[in-house]
This record gives C-alpha cells, sequence and structure tokens, in this order.
C-alpha cells in the first residue's frame, strides 16, 4: 500500500482526498502522522508550484523514503486585475487569511466593473515529491466570476464572491458538499488520484 503525507494537517482536506481517490490503496496521512505536525514553510514562490514544491519537498526531506508527500497551493487570478491576486490570494489584502479584508478590497478594485468583465479563475496546484523520481504537478481550475458585493453565508475565503461557470450562485450559496462536487481543489486531486494508479 502506498502512504502519503499531505503537508498539512487540515482534517476536511483529508477527508476530501480519501473520498476523491476511493478504493485505490493508499493511505493519506496528514503531516502531524510522521511527526512533524509544527511543519512550516514560508511560501517566497511567485507560482503555485513554487510554493506548492517548498512545502512538500520541505516535509519529504524530514520523514522515510517510504512516504510519498504532496502540497497544494491555491490561488484565485482574476482577469480584470491581471491574474492578482494570484499566489497572493490568502493575503490580498496585507494580512493572511483575512477572509473579510480579502473580499473587501476584492469589491473596491472591481467597484463599477461590469459582471462580463469579472472573470476569473480558482486553480490549486498539487505538488508530488517521490524518492528517486522529478517532482511532479497536477493543477485543477475552475473558471468562474466575481459577484458585485457578498452572497450567502457558508464556506470561506472568497466564497461568498466567487460564482463558478454555469452556476448563478456563489460558492457560499452553494454551499459545502455542492462545491466540494466542482471545485479547482476536486478536479486537482481527481488528476492526483489518475497519476497515482500509474
Amino acid at each position: 500500500m502506498k502512504k502519503i503525507v499531505l503537508a498539512s494537517n487540515n482534517k476536511h482536506k483529508i477527508e476530501e482526498i480519501k473520498e476523491i481517490i476511493g478504493d485505490l490503496q493508499i493511505e493519506i496521512l496528514p503531516k502531524s502522522e510522521v511527526g512533524q505536525e509544527n511543519f512550516d514553510v514560508e511560501e517566497t514562490e511567485n507560482t503555485l508550484e513554487g510554493n506548492a514544491l517548498l512545502k512538500a519537498k520541505g516535509l519529504k526531506e524530514l520523514i522515510g523514503p517510504e512516504y510519498i508527500v504532496i502540497s497544494d497551493d491555491t490561488g484565485l487570478f482574476v482577469d480584470y486585475l491581471e491574474g492578482e491576486p494570484g499566489v497572493h490570494t490568502s493575503r490580498f489584502a496585507g494580512k493572511d487569511h483575512d477572509d473579510g479584508a480579502n473580499n473587501a478590497l476584492m469589491l473596491e478594485k472591481l467597484d463599477n466593473v461590469p459582471y462580463e468583465e469579472r472573470t476569473c479563475e480558482f486553480r490549486t496546484t498539487v505538488a508530488i515529491v517521490e524518492d528517486g523520481k522529478e517532482p511532479e504537478f497536477v493543477t485543477g481550475i475552475l473558471k468562474g466570476h466575481i459577484a458585485s458585493s457578498l452572497r450567502g453565508d457558508g464556506g470561506f475565503g472568497y466564497d461568498p464572491l466567487f460564482i463558478p461557470e454555469g452556476f448563478d450562485k456563489t460558492f457560499a450559496e452553494l454551499g459545502t458538499h455542492e462545491k466540494n462536487q466542482i471545485s479547482h481543489r476536486r478536479r486537482a486531486f481527481e488528476k492526483f488520484a489518475e497519476h497515482i494508479k500509474d
């Protein structure tokens, strides 16, 4: 059985990955299960791939060769803002993970911009680091629009603003279950599941 360590302790993310990979003979472990609960690296790269690889390689160096290490990084790329916030998605307004400030800044920057010009995409990139192999990457993309006001009570991050393509509701209005069925993260980890079968 392949043992895969996710460079995260996010239980929700681990459960989501387990659901996506289904019956494959793979064990997914949080970093705490390999004695690295406090492992963290500063995301200093200017691409999702670079930041995901920093985390995966850093953790891989600390644990045994029997493990495959994966790490993901996600960004929201808004066309009108020439790809901003991109790799700075969680710290768009300056402070890390201040959802309210990030959403307020997004609305301010897109004030009076018509809906058809509020196009964007969420991207999740997964870095895969395995002994004896070059690092590999898979990416999931979900296109959409930025709403003109906060809508819905669910979710986190930009969920009250992001309207996925083909829908008229934001992620926050859709709710967690429906969001997880179509999300960029799901698309990335579905590709990872296909990759790991080989």
